[in-house]
């Protein structure tokens, strides 16, 4: 009698460290899957793909052989269902520096000046120039739509000779003069 309670004992044990080992890789695949959603399709299969931490660390959950990496953004804030950006892997200690910066401000207001404060410092993590940086966001896959934006820290509509937003129809200069930078990619719909 003993013997079978211990073997129903080590079954159960077995099965606690087992399932969810099974749960986690799924959700991994999953994850994955998603984030990959918002990479080109040229560059989807060699991209890699990182999951961030509480701490604002990341974990690499696919190694890639290029240049791109995606991450899953739907549990950040109040971003729709299916979030997901992919950018230059160059720029992961500026993402993980605006989530921390995110986390830590009361308010828009204060995470501004958290990004002015550390840019004036020389502390502001730079993006990677001519990097493009691609949020796919909507109620579902199917239904997101993708912005599209290209930094260029530092740059003016007069050292890019793009117009400053609002001053033209296609692509424009955001935040010249700054290390937040970046060329607006007008939608195609």
């Amino acid at each position: 009698m003993k013997r079978s309670v211990w073997a129903r004992a080590a079954v159960a044990a077995f099965a606690i460290l087992v399932i969810p080992l099974g749960a986690q890789a799924q959700s991994a695949a999953e994850t994955i899957e998603r984030a990959l959603g918002g990479a080109p399709e040229r560059v989807r299969a060699e991209a890699t793909v990182v999951k961030f931490n509480a701490d604002h660390t990341w974990e690499t959950l696919k190694e890639g052989s290029n240049p791109w990496v995606c991450y899953d953004r739907s549990g950040e804030g109040r971003r729709p269902a299916y979030a997901v950006q992919c950018t230059n892997i160059g720029n992961l200690a500026r993402i993980a520096q605006n989530r921390r910066f995110g986390a830590e401000a009361a308010d828009r207001e204060a995470l501004q000046a958290m990004v002015a404060a550390a840019e004036a410092a020389g502390t502001r993590e730079t993006a990677v120039y001519g990097s493009m940086w691609l949020a796919v966001n909507g109620p579902d896959m199917a239904s997101a739509r993708t912005h599209t934006t290209i930094a260029v820290p530092g740059g003016t509509s007069e050292s890019t000779g793009f117009p400053t937003c609002g001053d033209g129809g296609g692509a424009c200069i955001m935040a010249g003069g700054s290390g937040a930078a970046h060329l607006m990619v007008p939608t195609s719909r």
